[in-house]
């Protein structure tokens, strides 16, 4: 855009506030998007490039509208400083009666309050849908406390965020192995510690099958006994299990829960992430007295500038 093109709107202003006081200016100029910006949202863009808090009311007089190159606002500074972060949604759907780990119900997903038995509560023309869902807490893709294995472990509430949100990510990848049990080695040219350690087995293309619930890929002891000593963030798979479900002392639980290390089990679409550059999020919600909840795991990958 040619600074022809461009235009500046110049007016006088009147703010009241709704804890008292008041604010005017003359002759101040803005940014705009072009000439037929409204009264009204000249004084929304007043108001965010001062940062005005608190405003009950803003008048604005003697509109002028200027043919001139922009000088850059709070308000449009949106056009030149923009996120160029993707987010990537790593968590399967929960859906009414779903099987995620074989043996376990699926979620029953109702009504508290229907739309329709809500309009007996409200005037007419609104109404609302209070949901209900009863399920384990093993379902879809979640995250494992340590109280899942320990009785003196941290529950979901006392779970740190710093381990769960905006945490350095680095995918580990296996797919292809002709070996389930995934060893140390594979993670020994990577700088684990710290980091939101992601196992892309590519064993999700099997969720919602049969196939998904035997013969998965896991940790083997040894491997998560490493890891344990690293101290990653958290460590998660894309995978039915993070253990080998056949093996009752659920090595890789124990050694990784037991050192205080979330793990996030059935995640999806880690081929969408790189090795490196990305950071992780999968908070639970924060129950006390629970060891076990989904959550939505995401990256965003890219930078903010």
């Amino acid at each position: 855009m040619s600074d022809d093109d461009q235009w500046r709107v110049q007016f006088d202003a009147a703010v009241t506030f709704a804890n008292g006081g008041a604010l005017q200016a003359q002759d101040f100029r803005l940014d705009a998007a072009g000439p037929q910006i409204t009264a009204a949202a000249v004084g929304e863009l007043f108001v965010r490039h001062l940062g005005l808090l608190m405003v009950d009311r803003v008048d604005i007089s003697n509109m002028l509208m200027l043919r001139e190159a922009h000088k850059g606002s709070r308000a449009t500074a949106g056009a030149e400083h923009r996120r160029t972060r993707a987010i990537v949604d790593l968590s399967h759907v929960i859906r009414q009666g779903m099987v995620t780990y074989p043996g376990l119900p699926g979620p029953q997903i109702g009504d508290h309050l229907s739309r329709e038995a809500s309009r007996d509560h409200y005037e007419p023309g609104t109404e609302f849908s209070i949901n209900s869902i009863s399920m384990v807490a093993n379902t879809g893709t979640y995250v494992d406390s340590p109280f899942h294995r320990f009785a003196g472990g941290a529950d979901l509430a006392a779970l740190p965020l710093s381990r769960l949100t905006d945490v350095d990510g680095v995918v580990v990848r296996t797919v292809g192995s002709s070996e389930r049990a995934i060893e140390r080695g594979v993670f020994l040219p990577y700088d684990v510690a710290g980091k939101a350690v992601l196992i892309h087995t590519g064993w999700d293309r099997n969720w919602g099958t049969e196939r998904y619930g035997s013969g998965h890929p896991f940790l083997s002891a040894d491997a998560a006994k490493w890891l344990a000593e690293q101290q990653p963030a958290l460590v998660g798979i894309d995978s039915l299990n993070i253990d080998d479900t056949d093996d009752g002392t659920r090595p890789a639980h124990t050694a990784l829960l037991d050192a205080g290390i979330p793990i996030v089990e059935h995640l999806r679409g880690l081929e969408q992430l790189p090795a490196y550059g990305f950071r992780f999020h999968a908070a639970p919600l924060a129950v006390e007295g629970m060891g076990t909840f989904p959550v939505r795991a995401c990256a965003l990958i890219g930078e903010e500038h």
